[in-house]
């Protein structure tokens, strides 16, 4: 693992030295070095993390398919938003946001004396395994993933965001990052607040953003996998969240939908919005079948999206 991690590093290092440092340096932005560092680990990390899923999740989608697709063409947008969001501009784009906002936040309080608690000073013998720290951090963000991802679905003008994400009928890995940018921009904020709130370390936070995304992209999978009797009420699989997907089962009924939780359905047993179907059911909003048009294009997607969020303000009634 030290010589893996040695490996990422001097690839990090060359291809700022080489690549980034020389352009910001033409375009006077050389300020923005140290931010830039980072924001190129981050992509560094994206391009590892598409690499995984196209080794482990596209070979289980050829071998037990849910669906049998002669045109993959409605999931080639899909593939643009995760190379976006995980190599290309909206990291970046995000990262510019977020960083500052947080970092003044975090000086802010330090400022007047307070200082963001840490889990583990809070919990004694915690800091001793990082293991055990790390673990306990992913139960806490998993958690906050859960209400965030429960009132999407509960808020009108937020469905109308996520919606976009819902609308995909040809569900695969590639449709995790299938999102609306004001939603993905909303959600990478609640995150990485809570994040600073309970005092993840920068180091562990990649890494549980990592694990996350993986599940993520597994849980959507086009693949006929659980994980048996037990395993079913531990982790998500593509069955459990297929099911929050399915047309008139995943987002309607008394809790706004079912099977909300992102890595531990432990969150759905507890608040009860947990449901285990045996059938796969097909995907998408039962809008579509109507007529309701979500696009096809990422900019159209984008557009009608924002059309949806304006017109939630003005309009009543429960978010479908």
């Amino acid at each position: 693992m030290d010589a893996l991690f040695n490996l990422f590093a001097q690839l990090h290092a060359w291809l700022f030295e080489n690549a980034v440092q020389p352009l910001l340096f033409e375009a006077g932005l050389i300020g923005y070095a140290e931010d830039a560092f980072a924001a190129v680990e981050y992509v560094l990390y994206g391009i590892f993390e598409i690499f995984l899923l196209l080794i482990l999740l596209r070979p289980l989608e050829a071998l037990w398919p849910v669906e049998e697709w002669r045109d993959r063409r409605a999931t080639r947008v899909d593939v643009l938003y995760t190379v976006l969001h995980r190599v290309g501009f909206l990291p970046l784009l995000f990262f510019t946001l977020l960083w500052p906002l947080m970092h003044a936040v975090d000086s802010a309080l330090r400022m007047h004396d307070i200082v963001p608690p840490n889990l583990e000073d809070l919990i004694p013998g915690l800091s001793a395994s990082p293991l055990l720290a790390f673990l306990v951090y992913l139960v806490i963000l998993d958690f906050s993933e859960y209400w965030r991802h429960r009132l999407q679905h509960r808020f009108h003008w937020w469905w109308a965001l996520h919606s976009l994400h819902h609308s995909q009928r040809q569900l695969s890995f590639w449709a995790d990052d299938r999102n609306h940018l004001l939603d993905d921009l909303i959600a990478d904020l609640w995150f990485a607040a809570v994040a600073l709130i309970i005092g993840v370390p920068p180091g562990q936070f990649v890494f549980i953003a990592m694990l996350t995304r993986f599940i993520e992209s597994l849980s959507h999978a086009n693949v006929r996998l659980g994980f048996g009797a037990i395993g079913k009420y531990l982790l998500v699989s593509p069955y459990y969240h297929r099911t929050h997907h399915g047309i008139g089962v995943g987002h309607e009924g008394r809790y706004g939908g079912c099977n909300f939780a992102t890595l531990f359905p432990l969150w759905d047993l507890l608040f009860s919005s947990a449901t285990f179907l045996r059938q796969m059911p097909a995907t998408g909003v039962r809008d579509q079948l109507q007529g309701r048009e979500y696009g096809r294009g990422l900019i159209q997607q984008q557009v009608l999206g924002l059309q949806r969020f304006f017109a939630a303000f003005t309009s009543a009634g429960p978010p479908r």
